[in-house]
């Protein structure tokens, strides 16, 4: 047994690190970016509702439609559409950086979603207390929607990578790297079920890292566990 892993790592190991490590490259760097430009959407279609503190039924209207053709299109599709974009962007449409494009407009409506949903479960009595006392709409997203909403946010941050790990095994069916791409190619392609199990194995590991580590930080910024 020992002597088969040390022939599977001596072959394989150089491949295993450089594709964890394009993984984490291509989850990490879409995340952030997701980010930029989920979480003020996800503010925005909270705060024009017509309950919010800015209600604008047209501009919530709009971002809810544009929000909802994004998260309608299945991942691969998405990324084989807007590969002459993705070029542009990034100069490639293959490899680390020719997937971090697609992953970014992909994770993008999800993440809005889901900032939405955090932003709902604020006590609405602990907003109409910040417009009493005369708060911006600016004030009271900055000081009481996001830290009231931070522990849910946390968690629907896991559940965001999460989802973008899941697309980045997708991209490496169209030549994106990563763990996908060596699950695809060497485990299906060239018939080694070993490489396949070890890649999916690394991803669930993955997998439960993010979640215990997000989870365990959402429980200690809630403040009604303290």
């Amino acid at each position: 047994m020992l002597d088969a892993i040390s022939t599977f790592w001596s072959q394989y190991g150089s491949l295993l690190l450089g594709g964890t490590k394009d993984t984490l490259i291509m989850v990490i760097v879409s995340t952030i970016f997701a980010y930029v430009l989920g979480l003020p959407l996800g503010v925005l279609l909270n705060i024009t509702q017509p309950h919010g503190i800015w209600p604008k039924k047209w501009v919530n209207r709009i971002l809810g439609w544009i929000i909802n053709i994004g998260r309608s299109l299945p991942f691969i599709i998405l990324m084989i559409a807007i590969m002459p974009f993705t070029k542009v962007i990034v100069g490639t449409k293959l490899g680390v950086r020719g997937a971090i494009v697609p992953l970014v407009v992909s994770a993008a409506p999800f993440i809005a979603r889901m900032v939405e949903t955090s932003l709902a479960e604020v006590d609405a009595g602990v907003v109409e207390a910040a417009q009493s006392m005369g708060a911006s709409r600016f004030q009271i997203v900055k000081k009481v929607y996001l830290p009231e909403a931070l522990p849910s946010l946390i968690l629907g941050a896991s559940i965001s990578i999460i989802t973008i790990l899941a697309y980045t095994a997708i991209a490496g069916a169209v030549g994106a790297g990563g763990l996908g791409d060596l699950a695809i190619r060497y485990g299906y392609q060239r018939n080694v079920p070993s490489m396949m199990w070890v890649t999916v194995i690394l991803i669930i590991v993955l997998v439960q890292v993010i979640q215990s580590v997000f989870s365990l930080l959402s429980t200690k910024m809630d403040k009604r566990l303290r």
